[in-house]
């Protein structure tokens, strides 16, 4: 069975029109499926609209987290409820073409544990979302070595062995598939078609390229062994701390450049060590605690 996982925030105007494309392709791929729509807190009618929809379509399946945790969260959500063999996810605003599904269906029974959406001609702001993600793209295949062209694309597919009880932090979802764990040669891509929104606005900004480069400091450990990295970045903040200090009074007392020189450096590693392990901390308290509150309606 074919899992279709779907977050949705405040898409009034796109929901239905979206449901009903999706359940039509997946009507003439042949294969059993159900479709998961997770309502992420929204405040408009998109809540109201799922439910008539569940009353007419028992393939249907809706979540209703009690209040608005956020992409990764839903995305979590929709990955924990799912009881498909495969999985694949999209975004609720309409711009993935549901054309593409039986694209990655295929892909999925070949044998590959991951296949990420490749966005062709995009339909927003060159400077404000395409450059940006250019540059995010680059550096995150860099630092997993997942090299994917499109780690912003919200189409996805998973083996839902690779998701199954991983609950993904707020900001982390930009990493999948590379956060899972996969090697690059489990990853297949898949050209699809960007379409413009055409109800609603985007909850997407230049703010969220920053977000993506705070977290880039992070996800080579997590990937690595997020526990052992967390224990040992607490041990370099507490070393550093007390180097800081001691530095710091010997340059009082000596007046040097090679004292400022080492005093600042130790103060550099400190100052990277902590979001760091901060993040790191977040990423464990996720797995242990969850990212959401909802249940199945």
């Amino acid at each position: 069975m074919v899992s279709i996982a779907i977050p949705l925030h405040n898409e009034e105007g796109n929901v239905e029109s979206l449901y009903r494309e999706v359940r039509g392709i997946m009507k003439k791929i042949g294969l059993a499926y159900e479709i998961v729509l997770v309502n992420d807190g929204s405040t408009d009618k998109t809540g109201a609209i799922l439910r008539r929809l569940k009353q007419k379509d028992r393939l249907l399946r809706v979540i209703e987290l009690q209040g608005n945790f956020g992409e990764a969260a839903a995305l979590s959500a929709g990955f924990r409820y799912a009881r498909g063999k495969w999985i694949i996810n999209m975004d609720g605003d309409g711009q993935n073409d549901p054309r593409a599904l039986p694209v990655f269906v295929q892909k999925l029974q070949e044998g590959y544990r991951a296949v990420t959406g490749w966005r062709k001609d995009r339909k927003e702001s060159y400077w404000i979302r395409v450059f940006p993600s250019r540059v995010a793209n680059w550096m995150i295949s860099q630092i997993t070595g997942v090299r994917v062209h499109d780690n912003g694309c919200g189409l996805k597919g998973y083996d839902a062995s690779l998701v199954k009880g991983f609950s993904i932090p707020h900001g982390f979802h930009r990493f999948l598939p590379a956060l899972f764990g996969v090697k690059r040669r489990q990853v297949a891509e898949v050209r699809v078609t960007d379409r413009r929104r055409q109800h609603g606005t985007s909850h997407y900004g230049l703010g969220r390229t920053f977000e993506v480069i705070r977290e880039l400091s992070t996800i080579r450990f997590v990937i690595a062994d997020a526990h052992r990295w967390h224990d040992r970045f607490i041990i370099i903040r507490l070393v550093t701390a007390i180097a800081m200090v001691i530095f710091l009074g010997y340059f009082v007392l000596h007046p040097n450049l090679l004292n400022l020189f080492i005093f600042l450096l130790i103060t550099i590693i400190n100052f990277f060590c902590w979001p760091v392990s901060r993040n790191l901390k977040r990423f464990l308290r996720a797995q242990q605690e969850g990212v959401f509150k909802g249940e199945e309606i």
